[in-house]
């Protein structure tokens, strides 16, 4: 498993979680019949870091109750099977932790520069998130 210091790293508002609620996104082995062997992200740091703390402040704001957030995505190299995303929320409640981490990974989906390449055997592919604003305004 690789180190924090083998990857460059998004990291925003993290804090001790006392009543964790995560989710996390994991790299899978194929995609469309073609074997993956790797996913590479490549970001553009201080705007995603920036909109990061956006989405942070909006759960804030749409559920109150919520404690503390974490969200890490992982740039670089990311092997299968391990983790490109992970969202932690703590709230009283895990009815509000769960929408925020699903308001967190679609925001974030929708929102945040953050590519993603896929590796296959004998060839790679950047991919587009569906969710993503500005990949929709451009057809």
């Amino acid at each position: 498993m690789p180190t924090p210091s083998s990857a460059t790293q998004v990291l925003v508002e993290s804090e001790v979680l006392f009543y964790p609620r995560a989710g996390e996104g994991t790299t899978r082995n194929n995609f469309d019949g073609k074997k993956v062997i790797h996913l590479e992200y490549e970001a553009y740091t201080s705007m995603a870091e920036t909109e990061i703390k956006k989405i942070c402040r909006d759960v804030r704001q749409k559920w109150p109750s919520v404690k503390h957030i974490a969200v890490h995505h992982r740039l670089g190299v990311v092997p299968i099977t391990e983790a490109s995303v992970i969202i932690a929320v703590s709230s009283p409640h895990r009815a509000e932790s769960l929408e925020a981490v699903k308001y967190c990974i679609n925001t974030l989906k929708a929102s945040v520069p953050i590519w993603k390449k896929e590796i296959y055997e004998d060839e790679y592919s950047w991919k587009e998130n569906k969710e993503c604003f500005w990949a929709n305004s451009e057809k």
